[in-house]
C-alpha cells in the first residue's frame, strides 16, 4: 500500500497538484490515518466522458493509498447544472432522465474503484438523497444565512458569468450554496475533510471549505488537478464526431483507443502522467523513445493499450487490435456494420442495390469497377490476375468469382483493397 507520502509526491511529479488550500496541513491530515475524499461528478448523461477520467484516476490514486474515496453524483445539482466554466446556462434536465444518467455513471465507476472493500471500500452517494427532503424555506435558514453574498460574487465563476452577455440567472447562481453544503453533509455524516476536483471547481470547492468553518466549526481541505486539455490549450476528449465516451455504445473500444493512439507527441507524456498508473521509470523511458524516435509512436502505443484495457477490459482491448490490424491487412470477420464504418471511416463508398447479391450474384469484376479500384472492366481482371485485389482483405484469386450475400463482411458491407492500403466499401441497401 503507498503511503500517504508516497501518494503526494506521486501526485506531484505527475503534475496533478494544481491548487492546494494547505498544502501542510492537508499532509498532517492525510498522515494521521485513513480519510475520505470525495469528488462530484455531474450526472448530465448516461455515460462519462473522457473528461471525467482525470478525477476518476484521481479517487482511485487516493484509494491505492489506503484512502476512503467518495464519488458523489450529483443528482440533485445536476438538476441545476455548474456554471464554472460555462459560457451560458445549460439545458434543465427531467427527474427521470437524471436518475437513468445517475445509473449509467454509477455503473462506470465500479471499474476504477472497488466498492467492496467493506469500512474502506469506496462509497458513491447522490446529493439528491439528503437535498430531497429540504423545503426552499429550511434551506434558507439551515444554509443560506452562512453564506454571505460578497464572497460569492468574487468568486471567478460567478464574476464571469455577472459580465458576460448570457449573464446568470438565480437558479444556477444558487449552485455554489448546493455543492458547498454536500461539504458540509459529508463531512458531518462521512468524516469526510478532503473535497478535490478540476481546477475548475476551485470556487466551489473554497466555498463549500468557508461553509464547513461557519456551519460546523471544523477546517476542510480542498486539492484541485489540472484541466486535461492539449498544449495549446483545447479540452481533450472530443473529435469532429463528438465527446469521447466511456461508454462501449457510445465510443467504441476501437475508436477508443485510436483516440490515445493519435494524441499528439507534444501531449501524450502529460497524457501518461495524469492518467495512467505506468511507473515513473517506464514513464521516462517512453519520453526519451519519444524523443529519440517519434515515428514509432511507442509512448501513444502503450497509453491506448493502457486506458482501453482499463475502460473496456480485455475483450475490449482484443477487439480494438482486431480492428486495427483490419487496417494493415488483417483478416475480416464477425464485425457489424457500425464497427465497419468506424474502421474504415475516411474510405469511399458507394451504395448498390441489395438484389445485386441475389441470383448469381455480383461479378466480382464488376464489384471492384464499382468500387472505384479499377477504370474498366479489363483494368479490374488484370489486377485480379496479379494477386491485387482483396475482398474482406482475403486475396481473390478467380476473376470471373460472382459474390453473394454470403460474401458480406457485415450485415450490408462488403470491403475491397487494391494492393496495400487502397480500400473501397459497397453498401447494400434494402
Amino acid at each position: 500500500m503507498t503511503q500517504t507520502q508516497d501518494l503526494l509526491d506521486e501526485l506531484r511529479w505527475r503534475g496533478l497538484i494544481h491548487q492546494c488550500t494547505d498544502d501542510a496541513g492537508l499532509g498532517k491530515l492525510l498522515a494521521s490515518g485513513p480519510q475520505s475524499v470525495y469528488i462530484g461528478f455531474d450526472p448530465t448523461a448516461p455515460s462519462l466522458h473522457v473528461g471525467g477520467l482525470m478525477q476518476l484516476m484521481l479517487l482511485r490514486r487516493f484509494q491505492q493509498a489506503g484512502h476512503r474515496p467518495i464519488a458523489l453524483v450529483g443528482g440533485a445539482t445536476g438538476m441545476i447544472g455548474d456554471p464554472s466554466g460555462k459560457s451560458e446556462e445549460r439545458n434543465l434536465l427531467s427527474t427521470d432522465d437524471l436518475q437513468r444518467n445517475v445509473a449509467g455513471v454509477a455503473e462506470q465507476m465500479s471499474r476504477f474503484l472497488d466498492f467492496d472493500s467493506g469500512s474502506a471500500g469506496a462509497l458513491l452517494l447522490n446529493n439528491f438523497d439528503w437535498m430531497r427532503p429540504y423545503s426552499y424555506l429550511e434551506f434558507l435558514r439551515d444554509v443560506g444565512k452562512n453564506f454571505p453574498i460578497g464572497q460569492m460574487m468574487g468568486k471567478e465563476s460567478v464574476r464571469s458569468r455577472l459580465e458576460s452577455e448570457q449573464g446568470l440567472s438565480y437558479t444556477e447562481f444558487s449552485y455554489m450554496l448546493l455543492q458547498a453544503y454536500d461539504f458540509v453533509h459529508l463531512a458531518r455524516e462521512h468524516d469526510c475533510r478532503i473535497q478535490a476536483g478540476g481546477s475548475d471547481q476551485w470556487g466551489n470547492i473554497t466555498a463549500g471549505i468557508d461553509l464547513g468553518r461557519r456551519m460546523l466549526g471544523q477546517p476542510l481541505f480542498g486539492l484541485t488537478a489540472p484541466l486535461l486539455t492539449t498544449s495549446d490549450g483545447r479540452k481533450m476528449g472530443k473529435t469532429e464526431s463528438g465527446a469521447i465516451w466511456l461508454a462501449a455504445d457510445r465510443t467504441s473500444p476501437y475508436a477508443f483507443y485510436q483516440y490515445w493512439f493519435r494524441v499528439e507527441d507534444a501531449d501524450v507524456m502529460r497524457c501518461i502522467a495524469f492518467l495512467t498508473e505506468i511507473d515513473r521509470e517506464e514513464y521516462l523511458s517512453l519520453q526519451a523513445q519519444t524523443e529519440s524516435d517519434p515515428g514509432s509512436r511507442a509512448a501513444q502505443k502503450r497509453l491506448a493499450a493502457w486506458m482501453t484495457q482499463l475502460v473496456h477490459g480485455d475483450a475490449g482491448l482484443a477487439a480494438a487490435n482486431q480492428a486495427s490490424d483490419i487496417l494493415f491487412g488483417g483478416e475480416i470477420d464477425r464485425l457489424s456494420d457500425r464497427e465497419l464504418n468506424e474502421i474504415f471511416a475516411d474510405v469511399p463508398s458507394r451504395e448498390l442495390p441489395r438484389s445485386a447479391l441475389d441470383g448469381e450474384g455480383l461479378w466480382v469484376v464488376d464489384a471492384v469497377r464499382q468500387g472505384g479500384l479499377a477504370k474498366s472492366s479489363g483494368e479490374a481482371r488484370r489486377a485480379i490476375g496479379d494477386g491485387g485485389i482483396y475482398l474482406n482483405n482475403r486475396r481473390v484469386t478467380d476473376s470471373n468469382r460472382k459474390l453473394t450475400a454470403a460474401d458480406l463482411a457485415s450485415e450490408t458491407v462488403l470491403v475491397l483493397r487494391k494492393g496495400k492500403r487502397n480500400y473501397a466499401l459497397l453498401r447494400f441497401a434494402a
